[in-house]
């Protein structure tokens, strides 16, 4: 398996995001926080993201997402909404099919508040 550098996170991210050991969060960074993890609060939105941040391409079809979970294409439709809410993935809709990649920024995002500060 190769390994990318994933880039540094834009302004808002970054300073939305340090780690909760680091200090204090206010209000407005604890939500943004809170929206990423309630989206990955379930079993079947962390497996998405998986497949998607595991394809080969970068991105996957919403078509190749429903049969390996499965779960009905509304269900899984409904999971992928969360996710992009949550601005864990975009959405490119090309004809009938919407395709979907992982946004890097906020994993590293994720990531960086569960890290704990080094020493």
């Amino acid at each position: 398996m190769s390994r990318t550098a994933l880039p540094l996170l834009s302004g808002d991210l970054a300073a939305c995001c340090s780690p909760v050991a680091g200090g204090v969060l206010d209000d407005d960074a604890a939500e943004r926080l809170a929206r990423l993890f309630r989206a990955l609060a379930d079993r079947h939105r962390v497996r998405l993201l998986s497949m998607i941040a595991a394809a080969d391409s970068g991105e996957a079809c919403i078509c190749d997402l429903t049969e390996p979970l499965g779960l009905s294409q509304p269900t899984v439709s409904h999971h992928m909404k969360q996710l992009t809410e949550a601005g864990l993935v975009t959405r490119e809709q090309r004809g009938k099919w919407a395709y979907y990649r992982v946004v890097p920024e906020a994993l590293l995002a994720l990531s960086d508040t569960l890290r704990a500060p080094a020493d």
